[in-house]
């Protein structure tokens, strides 16, 4: 497996993350589609076995059994100081609809409930995971305590527009001694480029590692819907469905069948041409995986030595939404 560098941070991780969005404990309110323990053991397992070190949560995935599904995982597999745990805080349930509370007293109140139930005493990238109504300022407060107190080692942001990145980057290094932003965290994939616009050029700007979420286009770059949207997938799901549905559009198919295409000729399936187009992209430092079956995970993790043939790239950016300008030379001086 190879590792890169957390942005600006002497801290290494692996080139691929497995994001524990899916493990959960439905008995205790988590999604339907969630994995129980039992079956998500073999994940966590499977990837420390492949060499990843890197593991990514939050406070909220499946009421909080996502983080101890982790947490007893990677104490039974691992050892603590050879992996990487990022999780999230600012999104809560309340009377059974999820909110955003990014005030200082919710944020450390998640962070107290991540660690109890990660079974660590500190956590090494803790995360923003939305823009919230509180003051940013507080918010970031929030963090600087942490860090303060030996809980957290590094901070990051999830999901935030461009001028959020570069306000709360900025933010952070106005004053001597404040905890600096280190990763970001946005959806990106062949079906959602739109951070180019903005996002990763702040993250390239402020030399931030960056984290994709749903880099196989929340599974339709699969091409498991080419034929419709099969039985047990997100897709079907009535409370999840919303999810898929942007990407079934006619434009997301004809992405998904060049996507094939390739897929045919380099002798490759389509989830691992749409993975190595994000992990090789400009400024990515590590994809994160959240594949649902073993057998979807292997293939995915066979991809060290690979790499797509350039003008295989240049297809797909033309196919996808145009050249990739990050893709660009730098100008000589």
């Amino acid at each position: 497996m190879k590792y890169a560098k957390l942005g600006h941070t002497g801290l290494e991780v692996s080139a691929v993350c497995l994001g524990c969005m899916s493990y959960g404990t439905p008995e205790q309110g988590a999604h339907p589609w969630s994995l129980g323990e039992d079956d998500s053991r073999p994940f966590i397992r499977e990837a420390i076995e492949a060499g990843i070190n890197f593991f990514d949560t939050a406070n909220v995935y499946s009421l909080g059994s996502s983080e101890e599904i982790l947490g007893r995982a990677l104490a039974d597999f691992a050892i603590r100081d050879e992996v990487v745990i990022a999780t999230k805080a600012g999104f809560g349930i309340r009377d059974g609809r999820r909110v955003v509370d990014t005030s200082r007293q919710a944020l450390l109140a998640d962070l107290r409930d991540s660690l109890r139930r990660l079974r660590t005493d500190h956590i090494d990238i803790w995360q923003l995971h939305a823009w919230g109504s509180a003051p940013l300022e507080e918010s970031l407060a929030a963090i600087d305590q942490a860090v303060s107190a030996g809980d957290v080692r590094y901070a990051g942001i999830s999901n935030f527009v461009g001028w959020q990145t570069a306000q709360a980057v900025t933010w952070q290094a106005a004053f001597p001694g404040r905890a600096p932003i280190a990763a970001a965290q946005v959806e990106y994939s062949l079906l959602a480029r739109r951070a180019e616009v903005e996002v990763i050029p702040a993250i390239r700007a402020f030399g931030l590692g960056f984290f994709p979420w749903s880099p196989l286009g929340r599974g339709v770059l699969t091409g498991k819907y080419r034929g419709g949207t099969p039985r047990g997938s997100r897709g079907a799901a009535s409370h999840f469905s919303w999810f898929v549905e942007p990407y079934l559009e006619a434009r997301s198919g004809s992405v998904v069948d060049a996507v094939t295409v390739a897929a045919a000729g380099l002798d490759l399936s389509p989830a691992q041409v749409a993975l190595l187009w994000v992990r090789d992209a400009p400024a990515v430092t590590a994809p994160l995986l959240g594949a649902r079956t073993v057998e979807q995970l292997d293939p995915l993790l066979a991809l060290d030595e690979v790499e797509l043939p350039a003008e295989i790239v240049a297809a797909l950016d033309d196919v996808s939404g145009g050249p990739n300008a990050g893709r660009e030379p730098e100008p000589e001086d």
